[in-house]
């Protein structure tokens, strides 16, 4: 994968053609930050409090949104924050001072809801599905002051990633809230390439360990689900989990300075996914 690309991991988006899912618990109790977004524009609302908030993103005129907030840094202007990246060929990491993707979800076309927490402060929502990335649309919008900052709900489960693995269960039921977040320092994605039995994970595993990714590829039996987009340290949402029961390998696809895969370094891991 193109480090450009791992930005936001817009490919592995586009090539996603089943639904991981994405409705939020207790989603009349929160704010919601509302996006629309039809592949060529992206709306949003002007403002919202700081806390828990429901993310519903609208889609048309694409199969699939890659929904990606961005919190500025104070005195950052986005030009400045996407120049930098850009500059360092489209390494994440570069925006450490300037600003952070704190939420990445997917969004497929239809009306899709998620949960994060949003900070105090200046942000810009782009949808980075486009390989193109001068060609991302985006929107500004605010995070206000909150005394009274609303919680998330408890996950039943909760996936991260950090340097260099992943943690968390290693079976996900579908139906239940599962977080997503980032723990490491690094900017992180987690993506959940499906094998046929545990034998193909287990020989899928191995493959992306060994930087086989031809092998890699003959062993991945369908669409990619997309569970976290690139984010940096403490990025999340959570969802209620839908997904094709079945076994998968959890994977990293950002590269190192030294031009290695996340998953070269140990970011790869068999889950499973049941009923």
């Amino acid at each position: 994968m193109k480090r450009i690309t791992a930005l936001t991991a817009g490919m592995v988006v586009a090539a996603v053609a089943a639904a991981s899912g994405a409705t939020a618990t207790a989603a009349g109790t929160l704010p919601t930050l509302a996006l629309t977004m039809t592949g060529k524009s992206i709306t949003a609302t002007s403002s919202v409090p700081a806390g828990a908030v429901n993310v519903v993103s609208t889609v048309s005129g694409e199969a699939v949104g890659s929904p990606t907030l961005v919190r500025l840094d104070p005195g950052v202007t986005f030009e400045q924050a996407f120049g930098a990246a850009i500059k360092a060929g489209g390494d994440p990491n570069a925006l450490d001072g300037l600003a952070s993707i704190v939420a990445n979800p997917e969004a497929f076309k239809g009306v899709s809801t998620v949960q994060t927490v949003l900070t105090a402060g200046n942000y810009v929502a782009l949808d980075t599905i486009a390989n193109n990335p001068n060609k991302w649309p985006h929107v500004a919008f605010t995070v206000t002051d909150n005394t009274a900052p609303a919680s998330l709900a408890k996950p039943q489960a909760t996936v991260a990633s950090e340097e260099f693995r992943f943690t968390g269960p290693s079976t996900l039921h579908n139906g239940e809230l599962v977080r997503f977040e980032n723990d490491g320092y690094l900017y992180h994605m987690i993506i959940a390439l499906p094998a046929k039995t545990k034998a193909g994970a287990k020989a899928l595993d191995a493959a992306l360990l060994a930087g086989d990714q031809r092998k890699a590829n003959k062993l991945v039996s369908g669409p990619p689900l997309q569970l976290m987009g690139t984010v940096g340290r403490g990025g999340m949402h959570q969802q209620v989990l839908k997904a094709k029961p079945g076994f998968y390998v959890l994977a990293c696809f950002m590269n190192t300075q030294d031009g290695r895969v996340h998953t070269q370094l140990g970011m790869e891991r068999v889950i499973r996914i049941v009923k």
